[in-house]
Parts: C-alpha cells; structure tokens; sequence
C-alpha cells in the first residue's frame, strides 16, 4: 500500500512521469514552526542531475506545502505537500523496443502481472520519483524529533561494488568492532558528509575509488550497487512495540521499502556471527550527561530524563529486546545496481518471444549517493512513530497510581529472606 506509519501517517502519490508527486502527512503535532524552508534541503539532497554521474534528468524539486499549516505553523491538520515534474520525458520510454520488452529487473513485468495495467512511461509508482513525498515527510518528522529529542540522523555512502570504507577483516569482521567506524558514527554530520560530493563518502580516498568505479560503469553504458550506512543518535530509551513491530523490524520494514533496497543489517548484522559472545555482548555503564542539541533539546528543558545506564560497546546498534537502549542506533541498507541500462540485453517481450532490449532514457549509474537522503528520511519516519506510540503509553501510566520500585522491592524481599535464614542458623546454634 502506499500509507506508511501508524500515529503518524504518510501517504505518498504520483508517478515517473505524471503531473506532480507528494505526500499527505497526518499526525503532525500541533504548534510547530514549519515552511518549505525546512523541508527544501533534503529534496535538494535526493534531486537528480547533482553531478556527472548522476541522471542527468533536470528536475528543481521545489516542494509546497498545499495544507495544514498557517502564518508557518502547524495546525495539527493533514499537511499535503507536491512537487511538479518538470522534465518529464515520457516520450524516451515510446519506441519499439522498451514497448516491447519489460526491463530485466525492472518492475515493469512485476506490476503488470499484479494490476493487468502499468504505466506506460518510466517506472511509474516504482520509481525513484515516488521517494520525494518520502524525503518531504521525513523532513518535517526531523525537524520535530530535533527540537523534542535532540536526535539526529546521519546516513552516507560505506561502499560501491567492491570499495569499502571499511573491509571486514579478521580482527574487525564487523564495522561494530572498529574503532574507526565507531568514532565516524559519533561525530559525523550531513554537512561532512555533503563535503565528498557526489559519491558522499565521508573519506578522500575512498570516496575517490568508489567515484572512479562509478564512472567507469557509467562509460559502459552499465551499473553497479553499494551500501547506505545510517546512525540515528540522542534516541530515548523504551521505542519500539515488540514483539512484531520492534524496532529494528520496523527499520527493516521502511529501509526494503524503498526502491533498489536488496539487504539491512542492523548493528554488528552478519559479521557479527563471527564473533563470540564474551565480545558481543554489551556491559552496562553508567551514561553520561547529554551534550550538544540532545542537552539543549525539548525533552531536556521539560525534565524529561535521558536514560540512566549505556553500553560500553555497541554491537546490538542501539537495540535490545526490540526495544531501544538510548545508545546509538546504526544498520546499513544494500542497493542493487540499477536495472536500466544502455547495454543491450538478451531477454524476451511480453508476448512471450526472445529478443534484444536496447534501454532508452536518463538513469542513475549508482542510485547509492542519491538515496542518503531517503534513508534518512524513512528512519525519521519510523522514530517518529515509535516516539509517539511510547508517549501515548508514557501518557496513560501517567493516570495511575504510583508503582512501587520494583528493583527495591525485590531488594527488600531478599534482604527479608537472608535475614530470616541468618535467624534461623542462630536460633539451631542457640538450641545446640
């Protein structure tokens, strides 16, 4: 379906190349200072024709907001957002043979065996263009987890084909284990990582291999894949609805949702088999105060408190139980090369006969380096929803009755029992 979330809700629309595509976003929060001017940044991030090895497709992706706002201020009511399709080029898609033929890979002969019709330019609703309503949703769940939580989400480009940033090996088969990684996930920003344009890997010398291998594709008339990693920091404690709406199930849920997505992993993910529990595990800490936006952040001005205990590792990224931990959340998502291509290709047409398809029109060689934004985007979504499932719950425990501290009672209890038994051993030494 096309609604993702549950308290707060998206509904994106449009086509490759139709009129406009948008979203309806509900259960924004009431009272919050909004305008296109928050949400045009990370549109500019995700449009097309940024560089050489990007589609060449000109698109400004200028966002309106058509409802729910006034004089710059949510109301509380559905916000409807569009962004018009300027340079549609339906007519690249018109010739014989891309009539003929679904796209290998492609969703062409997938959408027409599920709807008996599809659209007759482009990928229709499973292309890229269908990520915009995405990324202007994500932008305004952003802004408020920002200025409520402090949180903030980072993603970038780890590798293309075959160049990491950084290669799992004996000692560090998982990104989890590196000290390298760990440091990069706690301080990196957008604007770092916006720094290693177009390939957006925050290292000069990766982000040059992995520009080189892509451009060599894109001589070819051909395509390669990579991996988006993602870190999601200042995330309170207790988000997440197990057991089938967890969080790292729903950030599984929201990241395969997005077009090109082959794979996710979340903390140390598949490396992390390799490595024995007496390493894995995480031991408690004691956490520190929060700094930077998280001290300055709603949630703190309102006493709202930050967990009390951390991990000192973080091999299970942020997430027990389902549930998070206040430490950070990472996970990376896989992109396959891009199923349209200028090579030709020996398939066979919709009516059932073998042939070559020579692909016309304008695509991404990587769609890596473009789809940060919208990784980006869907995991505000998610937090999004959780925080406001956990404040809904917060909020109904709030009407009852104090508990009584369940640690101190169950401290209690055993205190009673030793003292019974200590008792005991004195009452049978006295009688002897």
């Amino acid at each position: 379906m096309s609604t993702f979330g549950t308290h707060f809700r998206v509904t994106t629309y449009g086509e490759s190349h139709c009129l406009s595509v948008g979203c309806i976003v509900d259960g924004v929060p009431p009272g919050m200072e909004l305008t296109e001017a928050d949400i045009q940044p990370q549109m500019t991030r995700r449009r097309p024709g940024q560089s050489a090895i990007t589609t060449p497709r000109n698109e400004k992706d200028k966002v309106e907001i058509q409802s729910g706002t006034e004089f710059g201020v949510t109301l509380g009511t559905p916000i409807g957002m569009r962004v018009m399709n300027e340079n549609q080029r339906p007519k690249d898609y018109g010739n014989s043979t891309m009539d003929l033929y679904p796209r290998p890979s492609h969703a062409d002969w997938t959408y027409l065996e599920k709807y008996g019709v599809k659209a007759s330019s482009g990928g229709g609703r499973s292309s890229a263009r269908e990520t915009i309503g995405r990324v202007a949703a994500g932008a305004i769940a952003e802004k408020y987890l920002k200025l409520a939580h402090g949180i903030e989400i980072v993603a970038f480009t780890s590798s293309v084909g075959h160049e990491q940033l950084y290669p799992a090996t004996a000692d560090h088969p998982t990104p989890s284990t590196n000290p390298e990684f760990l440091k990069l996930i706690d301080e990196i920003t957008r604007e770092k990582v916006d720094e290693f344009l177009p390939v957006r890997c925050p290292d000069e010398q990766a982000n040059d291999r992995m520009a080189d291998l892509i451009a060599k594709y894109k001589q070819k008339e051909d395509s390669i894949g990579g991996n988006v990693t993602c870190v999601i920091r200042n995330v309170p404690s207790g988000l997440g609805e197990p057991c089938f709406d967890k969080m790292e199930a729903k950030l599984a849920h929201a990241m395969l949702s997005i077009p090109a997505t082959k794979g996710f992993e979340i903390g140390s993910g598949f490396g992390g088999t390799r490595v024995p529990g007496s390493i894995h595990n995480d031991p408690f800490i004691v956490a520190p105060a929060p700094t930077g936006s998280a001290a300055a952040s709603g949630a703190a001005r309102a006493g709202i408190p930050r967990p009390r205990l951390t991990t000192k590792t973080n091999n299970s990224g942020g997430i027990q139980g389902g549930i998070t931990n206040g430490a950070h959340i990472y996970f990376t998502v896989g992109f396959k090369p891009a199923a349209t291509i200028g090579q030709s290709q020996a398939t066979a047409t919709y009516n059932e006969t073998e042939g070559v398809l020579e692909a016309k029109g304008r695509h991404d060689p990587c769609v890596v380096p473009r789809a940060i934004p919208i990784v980006e985007a869907m995991a505000a979504l998610v937090i999004m929803d959780a925080l406001m499932a956990q404040n809904a719950r917060q909020a109904t425990r709030s009407l009852l009755p104090p508990l009584p501290n369940v640690i101190s009672v169950q401290a209690a209890k055993r205190a009673d029992e030793a003292a019974r038994e200590e008792q005991q051993t004195i009452n049978v030494e006295t009688k002897n």
